[in-house]
């Protein structure tokens, strides 16, 4: 911090003013006054050493001399472990579905990845064998965020999250950021099963889309966060960049989120999540005790209630699942003469169905 010499005043008394102006007068024959020349910030000192200790060192930051420091922006800790791992775990999968299922062609799959069979029995969303009673795979929930449909939605999803996700993360700390990326992924799948039961859906983005949601919550509960010190400024600065670039960022999303193969639910189900979670985990850090208790209060509650009810809904509503469902194969090898199963168990690779009905891959 830029500091300053500040004088103190002897009005009061004229035999130390008098010893202050003697002790000065003789350092200035002696040539014993000592200065510090400014660095390149613009900074000075002037050291004294009059025996009264007329000057005395103390910081400044209310008249309007700002500091010329480089700014420095704080935050929780210095690597993104989780958004690295992710990444990592979610590239090497792709590499092995791959390897095992091969590429298929650009009329099937124009992401640059294996045949749709093979994302669903490596764990894409399903409805019809997460909400079967016999199947109840519950898990497939979660293992859509480690599934892409080929190179192009892994880059594109993988950049995101290594840039804004992973600069997150250090804000965070990674148990929270795992908390919210965890719990968007489960609420953009329940949604996307309730609202598009007859697709199979693979990729991270609704969990990428509740770190956006976590952090419009952050920057909606810290809008009116008091600036008072140096650090505060620097944060309240940093809060509004973020602000135009989440907000751009979800409008993009949300604006692709339309077009043909791509789960506009699975994003819209992934902001919800991250929005009510972040009210919770980010109200504790609210400056205010009564304004940290409502909010928690508040955003626990959203949260219970709207995990609660889609998850019942999604169990015991009216939806309408699609059987065919559970030969992906057989429906594309309608679809495509030249389809090739290379991945599906084998008592569904050999059964090519009757009538698949409007069915195909969604990406989110």
């Amino acid at each position: 911090m830029g500091r300053r010499w500040k004088k103190q005043s002897h009005e009061n008394d004229p035999i130390a003013n008098f010893r202050a102006m003697d002790d000065a007068e003789d350092k200035h024959r002696n040539n014993n006054t000592t200065s510090s020349s400014s660095e390149a910030a613009g900074r000075t000192t002037k050291a004294s050493t009059t025996k009264d200790d007329s000057f005395r060192d103390e910081p400044y930051s209310s008249d309007g001399e700002e500091d010329d420091e480089e700014e420095v922006y704080i935050v929780k800790q210095e690597y993104a472990y989780l958004s690295y791992g992710f990444s990592f775990v979610q590239t090497v999968i792709m590499g092995l579905l791959i390897w095992q299922c091969g590429i298929a062609p650009l009329r099937i799959n124009p992401m640059l990845g294996p045949y749709p069979d093979a994302l669903s029995e490596w764990g894409g969303k399903n409805a019809v064998l997460i909400l079967d009673e016999d199947d109840n795979e519950w898990w497939r929930l979660l293992t859509p965020i480690l599934l892409h449909a080929g190179l192009l939605h892994l880059f594109a999803n993988v950049s995101v999250q290594l840039e804004a996700g992973a600069f997150f993360e250090k804000e965070w700390g990674s148990a929270r950021w795992l908390i919210i990326y965890l719990g968007s992924a489960v609420a953009s799948s329940v949604l996307s099963v309730i609202v598009m039961p007859q697709s199979v859906s693979v990729g991270s983005s609704g969990a990428v889309m509740g770190l956006f949601g976590a952090k419009l919550a952050e920057l909606l509960l810290k809008w009116c966060h008091k600036a008072d010190t140096k650090e505060a400024r620097i944060s309240a600065k940093v809060r509004k960049e973020q602000c135009c670039m989440v907000t751009c960022s979800v409008v993009t999303v949300m604006a692709f989120s339309f077009i043909p193969y791509v789960d506009w639910a699975a994003h819209l189900g992934g902001l919800l999540g991250g929005l009510v979670i972040g009210c919770v985990i980010f109200a504790l850090e609210l400056e205010f005790m009564s304004c940290k208790f409502l909010w928690f209060a508040l955003g626990l509650a959203t949260t219970i209630a709207m995990y609660a009810a889609a998850i019942w809904y999604m169990y015991n509503g009216d939806i309408e699942v699609v059987e065919e469902l559970r030969d992906v194969c057989g429906y594309y090898q309608q679809q495509f003469e030249d389809y090739e199963c290379r991945c599906m168990k084998e008592e569904y690779a050999n059964n090519n169905g009757e009538d698949n009905g409007d069915r195909m891959l969604f990406l989110y």
